[in-house]
């Protein structure tokens, strides 16, 4: 029995922006990013090659106000592709985990695809801005991915003094950590990571 495909195609349209992302669990890392934010892109490359998953973003945003509705609105286009990418979750780990270093900053990233939207974030940044990106907007981003994937995320960076690595570590890490909870449990094939029978 082949298994179903895990694959998203998200199209959300608001008046502050117009998104398209399309997601492949089981993919190779390969990554079409578009946002308008040159970092932002970086940092959506650094979540499909070390998610080893394909990833799509195409977004047309009011850049002209700031990238405040661009990043946000991505985080939640994200975060419904994965919910429609798993599913009911039958079979999968559910939880999953990373610490990732980047010279002098290390970062941990924590998930639960628990079907209870939840963040924790402490990321303590040195610096306003990475290039054109604020890293302000880093949780916010997040903060959409926890609220529409349903999912309970802790995202930490332990050490850092540079926030280019700060802000790499968190993006590196959060793309393990989802590639460890989307990933089939052959243990638990076809059951559902819970003793209450949903997620």
């Amino acid at each position: 029995m082949t298994p179903a495909p895990r694959r998203a195609d998200v199209r959300r349209d608001t008046a502050e922006t117009r998104i398209h992302v399309t997601l492949n669990l089981d993919g190779s890392g390969a990554s079409q990013l578009a946002t308008g934010i040159g970092f932002f892109d970086h940092m959506l490359d650094q979540i499909a090659r070390h998610g080893l998953m394909d990833l799509t973003v195409q977004c047309e945003g009011d850049l002209h106000i700031d990238g405040h509705h661009t990043v946000e609105d991505v985080g939640i286009a994200l975060g419904m592709a994965l919910a429609q990418a798993v599913g009911d979750k039958a079979g999968l780990a559910r939880y999953g985990h990373a610490y990732v270093p980047l010279d002098e900053a290390l970062s941990r990233v924590v998930i639960d695809l628990s079907g209870r939207p939840g963040l924790v974030f402490d990321v303590p940044f040195t610096a306003g801005q990475i290039g054109d990106f604020d890293t302000q907007l880093a949780h916010e981003f997040f903060q959409g991915f926890a609220n529409h994937a349903k999912a309970t995320l802790h995202v930490d960076n332990l050490k850092g003094s540079n926030a280019h690595h700060q802000c790499e570590t968190v993006f590196k890490a959060f793309g393990r950590a989802l590639r460890m909870a989307t990933t089939p449990d052959a243990r638990a094939a076809g059951t559902i990571p819970s003793t209450k029978g949903s997620l």
